[in-house]
C-alpha cells in the first residue's frame, strides 16, 4: 500500500479555466482527484496558486517526500505536506496542489482496501437534502441580482430519489415562468446551472421561485434558502443590494424576507469580519445561519464564531482548507457545538464527486450541489443515487 508516483495535469473546469487532476499510484491501485476552484472566496480561505506550472513542480516536491509513505496514513501524508509547506495558509506550494494530493491519497487507499470511498472516510450512512442554486447571481451571473445564490430545498423528501425528482421538477417549472415573465434570452444560465434572469431585487427572484414551488406542487414540501455572499457588498461599512443598507437596515430587511418568503437557511448574510450584524440576526431569528467566508472550514475561525455566537451552521468546502484531515477536523468541532454541517461544491467545480462521498460518510444533512443540470452538478446527484441505491439494496 506504499505510495509509488504522484503525478499531476492540468485539466479544465467548469468555467473554462484550467486546474488540476491529481494521480496517486501504488503498485496495485490509483486514485484520481480533480481540484474545484472559487468565484466568491473568502479572504481566509487556504491560497489556490494560480501558476499551475508551478503547482505541478511543487507537487514533484511533494512526491519525494511522500514515496514510501502507506497511503492509508491520511493524517500523516496530509501532516508532511503541512509541514512542508511551511505557511499558515499554504501559499507556499498551494493549497490547490496540497489538496489534490490529499483527496487523491483517500481515494486510493479506498481502492487498496476494495471499499467505497464513503465507507473509507466516515461511518455514516444517511443522505443530504440538496440545496439546489436555481437562480444565480453576484459573481456566479452576468445579471445585476447582487444576492449570490437563490436555493430551494426539498426538506420534506422522504430519499434523495424523490428530493432530486423534486428540484428537478421545480427547475423545469422556473424555466419556462423565466422564460414566459422575461423571454427566451432570460433563460441563459450561471456558474452553477441557475438561470440569471435579467433582475436585480432579491424579492423578484423569490417570488419566480415561490411560483415555481407552488406550480410543482411542493408548497408544504419545499422551503427556500439564500447565500448572500455578502462580502462581495460590503464597502465603506455599508452593503450594497438593490440599494445601499446599513447593517441595523439590512438586519430588518432580511428579518422581513423570512417572514415573507419559506427562508430557511441564510449563508453570508454579512461581511466575513462584520461580526455584530452576524450575532444580531441570530438573536433575532430561529432560522439556519451559515458561515461560509466566515469560517472557511478553518477550525480557528468556527472556534471564534462558536465563542461569538455569529451563526450555527458550517459550509465545509475541502478546497478552503487544503487538506482531508483538517476538514475532517473542522466536521468534528462543528459536530461538538451541536452545529449543522452543510458540504458544498464550488463555482468552478469538475465532474469530480468527491463531497458526495464526504456527505454520506460524516451523516451530513445538507448539501449545495447547485442545479440540476451542467455535467460538474449532476454527476454529483448522479453519485449520491448511485450511493443511495447500492445501500438500499443491500437492506
Amino acid at each position: 500500500m506504499k505510495i509509488k508516483s504522484i503525478k499531476a495535469i492540468k485539466v479544465l473546469n467548469s468555467r473554462g479555466d484550467f486546474t488540476l487532476e491529481v494521480i496517486v499510484s501504488t503498485d496495485k491501485c490509483q486514485g484520481r482527484t480533480l481540484v474545484p476552484s472559487g468565484a466568491s472566496t473568502g479572504k481566509y480561505e487556504a491560497v489556490e496558486l494560480k501558476d499551475l506550472d508551478k503547482a505541478i513542480q511543487n507537487i514533484k516536491k511533494i512526491e519525494k517526500k511522500l514515496k514510501g509513505v502507506n497511503v492509508t496514513e491520511q493524517k500523516k501524508i496530509d501532516k508532511i505536506m503541512i509541514e512542508l509547506d511551511g505557511t499558515p495558509n499554504k501559499s507556499k506550494l498551494g493549497a490547490n496542489a496540497i489538496l489534490g494530493v490529499s483527496l487523491a491519497v483517500a481515494r486510493c487507499a479506498a481502492k487498496e482496501k476494495k471499499i467505497s470511498l464513503y465507507q473509507y472516510l466516515g461511518s455514516g450512512r444517511s443522505f443530504p437534502i440538496p440545496y439546489a442554486n436555481v437562480i444565480n447571481g453576484g459573481k456566479h451571473a452576468g445579471n445585476k441580482l447582487p444576492v449570490q445564490e437563490f436555493m430551494i430545498v426539498p426538506y420534506k423528501a422522504k430519499s434523495f430519489l424523490e428530493a432530486t425528482e423534486m428540484v428537478s421538477r421545480t427547475y423545469h417549472i422556473l424555466k419556462e415562468l423565466i422564460k414566459k415573465e422575461y423571454g427566451f434570452s432570460a433563460i441563459n444560465v450561471g456558474d452553477e446551472g441557475g438561470f440569471a434572469p435579467p433582475i436585480t431585487k432579491t424579492e423578484d427572484a423569490l417570488d419566480l421561485l415561490v411560483k415555481a414551488i407552488g406550480d410543482a406542487g411542493y408548497k408544504s414540501k419545499m422551503k427556500i434558502a439564500l447565500d448572500v455572499a455578502a462580502s462581495e457588498l460590503f464597502s465603506n461599512n455599508k452593503y450594497k443590494l438593490h440599494k445601499v443598507f446599513d447593517k441595523g437596515e439590512l438586519i430588518k430587511y432580511y428579518l422581513k424576507l423570512i417572514k415573507k418568503y419559506p427562508i430557511i437557511s441564510i449563508e453570508d448574510p454579512f461581511d466575513q469580519d462584520d461580526f455584530l450584524p452576524w450575532f444580531l440576526l441570530k438573536q433575532k431569528t430561529k432560522i439556519q445561519i451559515v458561515g461560509d467566508d466566515l469560517l472557511v472550514s478553518n477550525i480557528e475561525r468556527i472556534q471564534m464564531a462558536t465563542d461569538k455566537k455569529l451563526c450555527n451552521c458550517l459550509l465545509l468546502k475541502v478546497n478552503q482548507i487544503g487538506t482531508l484531515t483538517e476538514a475532517m477536523n473542522a466536521v468534528k468541532l462543528a459536530k461538538k457545538n451541536k452545529w449543522s454541517i452543510m458540504v458544498s461544491h464550488r463555482s468552478g467545480e469538475t465532474e469530480d464527486s468527491f463531497i458526495a462521498d464526504l456527505a454520506v460518510a460524516i451523516n451530513c444533512k445538507q448539501i449545495k450541489l447547485g442545479a440540476p443540470a451542467r455535467g460538474e452538478r449532476t454527476a454529483k446527484y448522479n453519485r449520491l443515487l448511485e450511493i443511495e441505491n447500492n445501500l438500499n439494496s443491500k437492506v
